[in-house]
């Protein structure tokens, strides 16, 4: 059965997109710890960090740093912090959150957004990716 994630990446469920390549797609978490909480995955569905091929692992690295700066430009925040979990979706994905204190990496704490707020940040995001 497909993850949540894969049936993103297959436009079956609909996402505030971020960012994309031929391997990779970057989208805002819609229960954010904070604002701008963003996921970064794999489109080819894989269940752990560390299962991952040396090159595709390096290169979800790479796509990660590249949103994690144009989220650092786009919202006001202290650092962007990452976390790699994968508990409560079996398929990779890193965790960009804007920090303004180390509570904002507590995933109890969220934050809400309205549809309008999400598409906008995105939408800025994407332009600075």
């Amino acid at each position: 059965m497909s993850s949540i994630f894969t049936k993103i990446v297959n436009g079956e469920i609909p996402c505030y997109k971020v960012a994309e390549d031929d391997r990779y797609l970057a989208f805002l978490d819609v229960n954010p710890n904070a604002k701008g909480h963003t996921l970064c995955i794999p489109k080819q569905e894989i269940n752990k960090l560390f299962d991952m091929e040396e090159e595709h692992y390096l290169g979800l690295m790479q796509f990660s740093r590249k949103v994690a700066k144009a989220l650092e430009q786009t919202v006001e925040c202290k650092r962007i912090g990452v976390a790699v979990v994968g508990l409560e979706v079996p398929h990779v994905h890193v965790h960009l959150i804007p920090l303004q204190d180390m509570e904002d990496m507590r995933f109890q704490r969220k934050t809400s957004l309205s549809p309008e707020e999400f598409t906008a940040l995105a939408q800025t995001i994407t332009a600075k990716v």
